[in-house]
This record gives C-alpha cells, sequence and structure tokens, in this order.
C-alpha cells in the first residue's frame, strides 16, 4: 500500500545581479509551502494546486563558496523574449544607424547621436519615437503639414528604415547574446511555449528570429510584434495577447525583457520577469524585477537557465 509523505519545504525570492561574471544572490524569506506525495516507487514532491499540471524539475542555485543548494522547480508554460536588447544587442549600432541612414536619404537634416537615442527608447515603438521627437524639436521642412499625412510620412519613413535594418541582420552583422540560443533550446526541448514580443516592426523581428536563430526554431516561435496591439510598451498588451493566443495563464509565463518600460510590462500582465541588461539600459531602475543579471549567459560563463525561470514561479 503506498505511504502517504507531507513534506514542508520554505522556498526564496531571489534577486541576482552580475557584475564582472560574479553571481549575487540576495534571499528573502517566503511563506512555506506543502507539498504532497503518494507513490508505489519512491517519493515524488508534488507542488500545491497553484502549480496546477506544471511539471516538476530539479533546480541548483549556485551559492558564495561556488557549491550549489537544490531547490524545486518547475516548468514556466510559456517563455516570452523581448527582441531588442534581449535577443540581439541591436539599438545602437542597428536602429539609431538605420533611422540615421533613412535621414539622411530623405534630406531631412537629422541624426540621432547616442546619448539622444538612449534618451528616446524611453518611447515605446519606432514611428512613436520619430513623432514625439518631430513634435518636441519641430517638423522638417520637407514634412508634410497635415495630421494625416504626417501619419503617413512617419510610416514611410519606418518601412525605409526597417528595410535598413533587415539588411544588416541578414548580413549577420548583429549576433545573438550570449545564452539566447541555450535558453530557446532548452524551452523548445522541454515543450515550452516559447514568443518573441516587441514593439519594433514585425518583419524586423522575423528577420533577427529567422536568420540568426535560424528556421528550425523559428517556425516553433511565435511572433507579437509591432502595431498587433493599438498600444506599446509600457502597457502590457502585447504580453496579454500572447498570453492568451498561447493558451496560457499570464502567471505560468516568465519574461526575459531588458529595458524598464518592457519590465513594466510584463508585471502589469501578471507575468514574472528576469532583465538582461543591454547597452542602453544598464542604469535603468529594474526594482521589479524577478531577477537581473547582464545576460543570459553560455557555459561556462551561464547566468540562469530554464530551470531558473520556473524556479521564480514556486514563489507564487
Amino acid at each position: 500500500m503506498a505511504s502517504l509523505t507531507t513534506i514542508s519545504v520554505s522556498l526564496a525570492t531571489i534577486s541576482v545581479s552580475c557584475q564582472n561574471n560574479t553571481s549575487i544572490f540576495n534571499l528573502k524569506p517566503h511563506k512555506t509551502r506543502h507539498l504532497t506525495s503518494s507513490t508505489l516507487f519512491g517519493t515524488k514532491l508534488c507542488p500545491d494546486k497553484t502549480a496546477r499540471r506544471r511539471r516538476t524539475i530539479g533546480y541548483k542555485t549556485r551559492t558564495g563558496s561556488g557549491g550549489f543548494t537544490c531547490l524545486a522547480s518547475v516548468l514556466p508554460s510559456a517563455l516570452l523574449f523581448d527582441c531588442d536588447g534581449v535577443l540581439v544587442d541591436t539599438e545602437k549600432d542597428g536602429h539609431r544607424i538605420s533611422f540615421n541612414d533613412t535621414f539622411n536619404e530623405r534630406e531631412l537634416g537629422v541624426t540621432w547621436d547616442v546619448d539622444l537615442y538612449g534618451e528616446l527608447l524611453k518611447i515605446g515603438g519606432g514611428k512613436e519615437r520619430m513623432t514625439a521627437y518631430f513634435n518636441k524639436t519641430g517638423w522638417p521642412e520637407n514634412a508634410p503639414k497635415s495630421e494625416e499625412e504626417r501619419k503617413e510620412f512617419i510610416a514611410s519613413l519606418h518601412k525605409r528604415k526597417t528595410e535598413l535594418f533587415m539588411v544588416l541582420i541578414e548580413k549577420k552583422l548583429l549576433p545573438l547574446r550570449p545564452g539566447v540560443a541555450k535558453l530557446v533550446d532548452q524551452a523548445l526541448g522541454k515543450d515550452v511555449k516559447v514568443a518573441v514580443c516587441s514593439t519594433s516592426n514585425e518583419k524586423a523581428v522575423s528577420a533577427i528570429v529567422s536568420c540568426l536563430l535560424g528556421p528550425e526554431r523559428a517556425e516553433k516561435i511565435k511572433i507579437f510584434a509591432g502595431d498587433v496591439v493599438p498600444r506599446k510598451k509600457p502597457d502590457p498588451a502585447i504580453y496579454t495577447l500572447a498570453a492568451s493566443t498561447l493558451g496560457v495563464d499570464p502567471s505560468s509565463c516568465v519574461v526575459v525583457e531588458d529595458s524598464a518600460i518592457g519590465l513594466a510590462a510584463a508585471k502589469a500582465a501578471g507575468m514574472k520577469c528576469i532583465v538582461t541588461k543591454s547597452g542602453y539600459t544598464a542604469d535603468e531602475d529594474f526594482l521589479n524585477a524577478d531577477a537581473v543579471f547582464d545576460c543570459i549567459g553560455d557555459p561556462p560563463e551561464e547566468r540562469f537557465d530554464l530551470a531558473f525561470c520556473g524556479s521564480l514561479l514556486e514563489k507564487q
């Protein structure tokens, strides 16, 4: 006859930052969760009902002494990536350059330097970014005067900018960030749904996914990008849409973002969020993030993996 074992497991909220390849773990006490098991073939940990049908896996956290502490963990239902700054550090030497080349082609007399573009990135979406800039600094002399014509003008600029950006991607001049392919493969290998959720143009995002992650991975990754939602990040609409379309509970999703507005969008959607800082976002406020790293990382300098993503769901 099977025995019934009750096990009390104390979990922790894990906040992580990396500097010079050094991991710092701050553990905060969290409520105790009760797990039970009943099996003829040995003890099995079973999360309470908040874990729903998630599968149990093992995870090891790195300690200061170089050892590991084992924690019970579960798999996310979906792993959702932002694109720019997360998959590829595209902004400074990708999007910014493509914007400037477009402005030059149209003889607008506009150049966005590195610092200015960093400020403009606080505005989600390229068309929205250009509109806000011109509204503040004045529209170019050769720009149309009516509001409707200006929308078409901005759309045409953005279309050309996307074409120029895609050339950079297709030539593979901008590489994937460390650990991205690894984490995607881990998720797909465990049947965890994977999607990219971005304010960038859908064609540009698709080009990044297809060219840099490869067609085999790309056909398994759902893309939500551009104007698929009316409101851009920090509005949670794109993440809410992703969860709904994928048929998953937002609370079972883990998001990987690089910016404060992306973090705000993920948390407003009710999702866990890991931040991997990028060139432009290193000094932003990520206080509400579930974990913060400098990158995902590949072994032997791996910062986190799929098991770590799942461990964040344990504190719910």
